[in-house]
């Protein structure tokens, strides 16, 4: 007897939302996983790396490793403890991650990105693979409805002024184009699950490399967008999953063929605490036809707590990884 083939998922973002995604599909023995991740991180450690070493941004690479890495025994749970510490320390080490710092040593030592994520997937026996969406350095820019722009991630994530203006355009530069590890996975994979995250600046910021689009073109995936539970500031202000589906249509040429969405009420104190800094729930307000909306209790329950020396806000608020991995493998086998 034959073995069933394994479906190929292919995910794509970086950071939390990729990390949430992969740590509960890895569970799943009949799927082939690989992430895409995002290379135009600017900001907290990566980006001081970065700038230092003039490596490609590791953070997101760091984060999509550790969710597929095997957590069986207690070995494991340490060395994904220590991928993920990250230093509180006064000095110049201070707000760094273990795992970046490591990650670029293994860079330094073997001579390229490539080859120190080979060897950090061995360290930690990763379940899949993780694929830098380019081997070349690129920043993201955003241009504005008011004709302004802004060149680098993290003023586009964090700026140090909140203004009343929408993002019309995101593009990199310079000039890059698509690892070809990752149009591989592409073009030859049965899913493609963007998101969750914020919207441009680790979902899009993919889409932009050249030759995404054109991959996307060519694939025989079904596509599928796991909607964010809360606005972005800056970024999605007052859009509804329709805004971020026709939003993501318009980057990858593709509408996508599914979305799920929570419906479980959220917190009232962390929504308040939201509301401060100008954030909202998504609110399912319909979409196209041809994209069918997968709702349903996708939020996780257990309290986000901060990371002594993380300088970066992170979300209080998320998906639950083993929630969104049922879903995401019920629409894989077509299980309503």
């Amino acid at each position: 007897m034959t073995d069933t083939p394994k479906k190929r998922v292919v995910v794509v973002g970086g950071g939390t939302g990729t990390h949430t995604v992969l740590s509960g599909l890895k569970h799943y023995q009949d799927i082939e996983l690989a992430a895409v991740v995002a290379m135009t991180d600017s900001g907290g450690s990566t980006g001081r790396l970065r700038d230092e070493f003039g490596h490609l941004p590791v953070g997101d690479v760091r984060m999509a490793l550790v969710a597929l890495a095997r957590e069986t025994g207690a070995d494991d749970q340490l060395l994904r403890r220590l991928f993920l510490h990250r230093f509180a320390t006064k000095g110049d080490i201070s707000g760094h991650n273990f795992g970046n710092l490591l990650l670029m040593a293994l860079t330094d030592l073997l001579g390229s990105e490539d080859a120190a994520i080979e060897a950090a997937s061995q360290v930690l026996r990763v379940s899949g693979t993780v694929i830098p969406v380019t081997r070349e350095k690129v920043n993201l820019t955003a241009t504005y409805d008011d004709g302004s722009f802004v060149i680098g991630e993290h003023l586009i994530d964090e700026p140090p002024v909140f203004e009343n203006k929408k993002i019309t355009n995101l593009s990199i530069t310079p000039e890059a184009t698509l690892h070809e590890k990752a149009a591989d996975a592409l073009l030859n994979a049965d899913c493609i699950v963007f998101g969750p995250g914020d919207l441009y600046t680790s979902v899009l910021a993919n889409c932009v490399i050249p030759g995404f689009k054109e991959a996307i073109a060519k694939t025989q995936a079904s596509i599928v967008y796991v909607s964010n539970l809360m606005t972005k500031r800056g970024q999605t202000d007052a859009m509804g999953l329709r805004a971020h589906i026709d939003t993501l249509t318009e980057y990858i040429g593709r509408t996508p063929h599914s979305a799920i969405a929570n419906t479980t009420p959220l917190p009232s104190v962390l929504l308040e605490r939201y509301a401060s800094e100008y954030e909202y729930p998504v609110i399912n307000d319909g979409c196209h036809s041809e994209t069918m909306i997968i709702e349903g209790d996708f939020l996780a329950t257990e309290e986000v707590s901060s990371i002594a020396g993380d300088t970066l806000r992170r979300s209080l608020i998320r998906h639950d990884p083993h929630k969104l991995a049922q879903a995401l493998h019920n629409t894989l086998h077509g299980v309503s």
